[in-house]
């Protein structure tokens, strides 16, 4: 096989380790949300919401400042995706062409063509472009969160809990975004490797999912007895 062609064989390879197990993962939070993280937290975070629209005026403070961190944590990642993202577009459209320096013949191992370079630092840079706007969206429902979680329940003309099930539903979507938006961090990383060369990318994406499974996996909580809804 040429050293060309493993780009085609293990890049696709890897790909699919990664899609394979984020749509599994995406079952089991649907399914069965108290085995996941995501899910657990989702419902941990309904409780919360509920137990600070309860007593708001003693609980506000408490309940903006949470939402501050987060907007805060959000806005970090958006920031470095896009400092990120403006200087892997200056690298490519550099006239000199300096990072073509990484075709040494000993260096890399596969594609090092013009058109392949150009091909993986697009696919990095559309994934901090799709880090920076899941961020982007996740400080949005955390701005709107802020506002409704110090709504007085009892002067609204909706029943409380259908109003603290609103904003639980606001803040798990600022939160679901701010989580796609660390995956294509964490996505980058492969990306990362495949500049130099398919083994170190696939090799890559193996390890990154045998992590994620240990962050995404929880069984503790089912086991117990203990159940509910992402």
């Amino acid at each position: 096989m040429k050293r060309e062609e493993l780009d085609y064989v293990l890049v696709p390879l890897g790909l699919l380790v990664m899609l394979g197990y984020h749509v599994w993962l995406l079952f089991r939070i649907l399914r069965h949300p108290t085995t996941t993280v995501v899910g657990i937290n989702s419902i941990n975070r309904r409780i919360w919401v509920r137990t600070m629209m309860e007593d708001s005026a003693k609980n506000g403070v408490l309940a903006v400042q949470t939402l501050r961190n987060n907007i805060m944590a959000s806005t970090l990642l958006a920031s470095t995706a896009i400092m990120l993202s403006s200087l892997i577009a200056v690298l490519m459209t550099n006239s000199n062409g300096s990072y073509r320096g990484l075709r040494g013949e000993a260096f890399v191992v596969g594609a090092t063509s013009d058109l392949a370079l150009s091909v993986k630092f697009f696919a990095i840079l559309v994934c901090f472009l799709l880090a920076f706007l899941f961020n982007v969206q996740s400080i949005r429902y955390y701005s709107h969160g802020s506002i409704l979680i110090n709504v007085p329940t009892k002067k609204s003309s909706l029943s409380p809990g259908f109003a603290a099930e609103y904003v639980a539903k606001v803040l798990n979507r600022g939160s679901h975004f701010w989580s796609l938006g660390l995956r294509a961090f964490y996505f980058s990383f492969p990306l990362f490797l495949w500049v130099f060369g398919p083994i170190p990318m696939v090799a890559c994406c193996f390890v990154l999912v045998f992590m994620l499974y240990f962050l995404d996996v929880y069984s503790e909580w089912g086991v117990r007895g203990e159940d509910g809804e992402c």
